[in-house]
This record gives C-alpha cells, sequence and structure tokens, in this order.
C-alpha cells in the first residue's frame, strides 16, 4: 500500500515509517537522538478519565521502549460532540494531562476533528542519548528476555465490552497496568545491559521477531492478568489476537499437544498499553529484574532467553 511513497533516508535519519521501530528516530547532534511518535486509540473502558491516562501511556510508551524520555505532547482527538457532553471529552484530557505530566513531560497543545466514534492519543517527542538509544534489534545470543507487565489487556477490554467481566479484580488489574508508565529508570550501568528493547502492542508478543536467533520463551511463565484464562475459554477472543495468529504462527515452533488452547491464547492476544520487553545481558538480568520490581512493577519476569537459530520462536515450559 506504501511502495509508492518515497522511503525516507539520510545521514541523520536512523528510523522512519518504513522500519521496524517504535518510533522515528534522527540525529539532533553528536550526543542525542530525538524519538518522535503518534498513537491514539478508541475507548478501552467506561471512565472518561481512565481512558485518557490509558490512552497517553500507551502514546508515551514507545519513548520508553527506545531508552528515551519524553518531553513534549500534543494532543490527538477525534470526538462526537452531536452524542456526548464536552465534560466527558474534559475528563479524557485531564486523564492524559495528569499521564503526560508524571511522565516529566510538557503537553503544550493539540488537535480535534468531529467525528462519529471518539478517539483520543498523543503525539509524543522524546530524547535519548546517543549511547542508551534501545531499539527492537539487537539481542545477542544468551540473552534472557524480560517482561515488565501482565499479558491479557485485550481479552479484558473484549470482555469489558461485552460485560462479561464477574471478578471486579480483573477489570482493576487490567486498568491499573494499562495506565501504568512504562518509567523503569535504570542506572547507566544496568540501561547499557539492555540490548534490545520494545513495547508490547497489538501485536502480541511477536514484536521482537530476530532473524538470527531463536527465542526460546517459557510460555508457562508469562504473567497474565487475573482471569484471563478463564475468559478466553469463553471465547472472548480480541480480533487483533486472530491477526497476529495468522501472521506470526509460521515463525512458532512447539508441540500442541502439550499446551492448552488459552496458552496461545495469551501469546496472540493484542495488548494495549503493554510492557515492556527488554533483552538484557545473561549475567545482570537478575538484578535488572529486582530493579524494575522495585518500580512498582510487580508482575515483572523472564519469560524466555536468545539462541541461535533462524528467526523462531520455541515454545516450551523450561527456559
Amino acid at each position: 500500500m506504501l511502495s509508492g511513497i518515497p522511503q525516507i533516508y539520510g545521514e541523520r535519519v536512523l528510523a522512519s515509517w518504513n522500519g521496524n521501530e517504535d518510533a522515528a528516530i534522527f540525529e539532533l547532534d553528536e550526543k542525542r537522538y530525538g524519538i518522535l511518535t503518534i498513537d491514539f486509540i478508541t475507548p478501552v473502558v467506561d471512565d472518561a478519565f481512565t481512558w485518557g491516562q490509558i490512552a497517553a501511556a500507551n502514546s508515551i510508551s514507545d519513548v520508553f521502549a527506545m531508552g528515551g524520555r519524553p518531553l513534549v505532547a500534543l494532543n490527538v482527538v477525534c470526538f462526537p460532540t452531536k452524542y456526548l457532553e464536552l465534560d466527558v471529552l474534559k475528563r479524557i484530557l485531564e486523564g492524559g494531562f495528569e499521564r503526560v505530566r508524571s511522565a516529566g513531560a510538557f503537553l503544550v497543545g493539540g488537535h480535534s476533528v468531529q467525528d462519529d466514534e471518539p478517539k483520543y492519543g498523543l503525539v509524543v517527542y522524546g530524547e535519548a542519548e546517543k549511547s542508551k538509544l534501545w531499539r527492537t534489534s539487537g539481542a545477542r545470543e544468551g540473552d534472557k528476555l524480560i517482561l515488565t507487565k501482565p499479558i491479557g489487556t485485550g481479552i479484558a477490554i473484549t470482555a469489558i465490552k461485552a460485560g462479561m467481566i464477574e471478578d471486579e479484580r480483573t477489570r482493576i488489574q487490567a486498568e491499573e497496568n494499562m495506565k501504568k508508565l512504562n518509567m523503569i529508570e535504570l542506572n547507566d550501568e544496568l540501561h547499557e545491559h539492555v540490548h534490545a528493547a520494545t513495547d508490547v502492542t497489538g501485536f502480541g508478543l511477536g514484536d521482537m521477531l530476530n532473524e538470527s536467533l531463536d527465542c526460546h520463551l517459557n510460555i508457562k511463565s508469562i504473567p497474565l492478568i487475573d482471569g484471563v484464562k478463564e475468559l478466553a475459554d469463553m471465547g472472548l477472543i480480541p480480533e487483533g489476537a486472530y491477526r497476529n495468529q495468522s501472521a506470526y504462527e509460521k515463525y512458532v515452533d512447539m508441540n500442541q499437544n502439550e499446551f492448552e488452547q488459552s496458552d496461545l491464547d495469551m501469546l496472540y492476544d493484542a495488548q494495549t498499553s503493554g510492557g515492556l520487553l527488554l533483552a538484557v545481558s545473561s549475567e545482570r538480568a537478575d538484578e535488572i529484574l529486582n530493579h524494575i520490581r522495585k518500580k512498582n512493577f510487580e508482575f515483572a519476569c523472564i519469560i524466555g532467553k536468545f539462541l541461535n537459530g533462524t528467526g523462531k520462536i520455541k515454545i516450551s515450559e523450561v527456559i
């Protein structure tokens, strides 16, 4: 679809729309890269303020996923003033402002249009020191794979929209994790032991495929939001999960007789404002994990490791 649009190349542009990175990257000077991203979503919860928080955290996440810090943000708003009160929009924007401020950035304006379906998000600009930039590629043989937030928000959102959440813990846990900022704040020494990173998005856990390495994934170690496996067994699977399965199952190597269907559903579940995936050196993995947990990411854990291979995800119960 985009084949007719000229691709951007240049000494100062490291990544643009044609890459596989979380955001555009461009050189500012000898020491810094600029990071520019945009994301917006339709409502995932009923409360306007909470949705604003989630949408903002989701938008800002790409900067954190690249080892940067967000500096300024712009609102992106689509809103049906014919059907919803402006007080609803006010609460959405207040939620977004709260997350931007908590991330240490400034909200400096934005743009809005009339739309039949509400949508909200941010354009975010951030920066990273050249020595601290993380990219989606770069994992090394022997690296451990850390996931910082539990999986299951896609299934939880589907159940919320269907009015089929029976356990309030599922809804509360999903909301708390979606609005949590991916600020793990590693010190300089630990930061350099992260070799690759991305945030878990609508593409599920397939975001860090590597052509020369296999990711050996312990599917039983993946942290889950309470109750989502039961919801998956009820068929509350988001459409995005089926798209992910269609796109990624050719890379997955597993004995399906050893696992339940709900295990596979977790592998492909499309996330909103998911956690970070970090490929870290094995000798510092436990130290990095303990640091992340102290930053209020209590579900963070090591879920896999990278070994020489051909770009497969090898599913097992051991790593």
